[in-house]
């Protein structure tokens, strides 16, 4: 009976990955945008960029779909050099030419027609917490330049930098960071 469940399991296992197809980020045309709260006078914005991830995208089921993402943490680009090189120094990262923050989606939740909540697990700092984004496939279909096919993703969230190692000066500075997401992505050959 035992080997029975397991081999219905293993065929079941392995349609639903015949399901999904492969995806892989475009780095020209993704980003992670962040913004925080500057001891109450302003909205400092940064982003990161440059990163590599893939996508195994179930168009049938979305819930079956899977994302990994990597980027290196001096991909940050905030405006300011000083700024960047305070982020990078003890007070924050203590980041060194190999570190890297990454996400790796552990569940997928459908939450309508184009929108989902997608839940990972966020390393950043050494440090790795749960996290959910609220997702919207934007659309898929044949890029009109590359003629391949495309999708685009947009994803919003909201971290604590305390709960990642690089609270300093918070309160004054925001503890909550405000994320945006937006991803395109080819269909692997």
């Amino acid at each position: 009976m035992k080997s029975l469940v397991l081999a219905a399991l293993m065929s079941a296992s392995a349609s639903m990955a015949f399901a999904a197809e492969k995806y892989v980020l475009d780095s020209s045309h993704s980003q992670v945008l962040f913004s925080y709260n500057h001891l109450g006078f302003s909205t400092t914005f940064g982003m990161f960029s440059g990163f590599e991830g893939e996508i195994m995208f179930d168009a049938e089921d979305p819930s079956n779909s899977t994302v990994t993402v990597s980027m290196p943490t001096k991909s940050m680009f905030t405006g300011w050099e000083q700024r960047e090189a305070h982020f990078m120094s003890d007070d924050f990262f203590g980041a060194t030419d190999e570190d890297v923050i990454t996400f790796t989606s552990t569940a997928i939740e459908v939450t309508g027609d184009d929108t989902a909540k997608i839940t990972g697990d966020l390393t950043m700092n050494d440090v790795t917490k749960s996290v959910v984004l609220d997702a919207t496939l934007n659309q898929t279909g044949t890029h009109p330049m590359a003629q391949k096919a495309w999708a685009g993703f947009d994803a919003t969230t909201t971290l604590l930098r305390s709960d990642f190692n690089v609270g300093a000066f918070a309160p004054n500075v925001s503890d909550e960071v405000d994320v945006t997401i937006s991803i395109e992505a080819m269909k692997a050959e």
